[in-house]
């Protein structure tokens, strides 16, 4: 009979299949070849056999069980008695090796409970299959502290703190919290500290004086892409100001807008160039916040320290007065 597992290392007796599921009867296709007591290569004798049901993996999209028929060897040597091995199985979980390694591969993108209903293993048993891997990677994990650092954050269930190597744009671990406390201790077991010479992070102030404090070589550089993003915000906040004179159809039609305001101006299409001339002609304020957003951005053009903090403080200055208050966060953001 054809061997549709795969495994030549069973013979195949029967096969059954329903509307959910392949059942395959097979036998180990050679006998043991000493005596797993005292290693004796001769006097072996089948004494009794069982059935034992293992799970492999899915078939034509059914479940698929293999139901082998173990043998019970007794030796004439030492009179001892044992059950054949039974290759590319793990007795633990009742299942192939080839099974367990699909599971774990699953298991990082799935449901537990949809690989259970896919298998036909328990849900449990999924789970702890996942565990053991997870402990397993966690285990060989060996950390390659980067000269660049980087400090941010994520949303799971509650705000978590990300720490990444820059270097190699990969993720070294995810801590249970962004509090300074777990920040500190965390950077302190960090091995290989010492080599560290820059962190990028945000604003979050228990990043600054977690790394102020554990890390005192390494300069703080503050991730571009979060101060920017405080122009836009800026510059939304004005945009909303602006709704209360405004009539039902015009703010519902500058909400839609608001994605051309915040795009760069060397971004914008013909069209997207006409509707923002349009909003910006009619409010001043507009013009102003979206101008100073555009030149905000050209601070990190600059060619050097000294230049960036001149452009800053040219930038500063141009600010109009009653527009400070939407501004203020960008204002005090280098004193970081």
């Amino acid at each position: 009979m054809m061997n549709i597992l795969n495994l030549p290392e069973y013979n195949i007796l029967n096969v059954q299949e329903s509307d959910y599921a392949y059942r395959i009867e097979v036998e180990v296709a050679k006998p043991p070849l000493c005596c797993a007591h005292c290693g004796c290569k001769a006097h072996l004798y089948k004494h009794t056999k069982h059935r034992q049901l293992i799970m492999d993996l899915p078939m034509h999209g059914k479940r698929v069980g293999i139901q082998v028929i173990r043998h019970r060897y007794k030796c004439r040597e030492c009179g001892q008695t044992f059950y054949e091995r039974l290759p590319r199985t793990d007795d633990k979980r009742g299942c192939t090796t080839r099974l367990i390694e699909y599971i774990e591969r699953q298991s990082l993108s799935r449901t537990f409970v949809s690989l259970a209903e896919e298998i036909g293993l328990d849900e449990k048993t999924i789970r702890n299959i996942f565990r053991d891997y997870i402990n397993r990677l966690e285990k060989n994990f060996r950390v390659r502290t980067p000269q660049w650092l980087g400090i941010d954050e994520i949303h799971i269930i509650k705000p978590r703190c990300v720490v990444a190597n820059i270097e190699e744009n990969t993720i070294i671990d995810i801590l249970r919290d962004r509090n300074k406390s777990t920040i500190v201790n965390y950077l302190q077991r960090l091995p290989g500290r010492h080599k560290i010479r820059y962190v990028a992070m945000d604003m979050w102030t228990p990043y600054r004086d977690a790394v102020r404090l554990v890390l005192p070589q390494a300069t703080i550089v503050i991730d571009k892409f979060h101060v920017v993003r405080m122009a836009n915000q800026a510059l939304d906040t004005i945009r909303k100001s602006l709704r209360e004179g405004l009539t039902t159809k015009q703010r519902r039609t500058l909400m839609h807008d608001r994605f051309i305001l915040l795009k760069r101006r060397s971004d914008l299409d013909a069209r997207e160039t006409l509707i923002l001339e349009s909003w910006t002609g009619t409010f001043k304020d507009l013009e102003v916040a979206y101008d100073l957003k555009e030149t905000f951005y050209e601070v990190w053009d600059a060619e050097s320290k000294g230049l960036a903090l001149e452009r800053l403080k040219q930038w500063q200055d141009r600010i109009p007065e009653h527009l400070l208050p939407a501004f203020k966060d960008l204002v005090t953001a280098p004193s970081f």
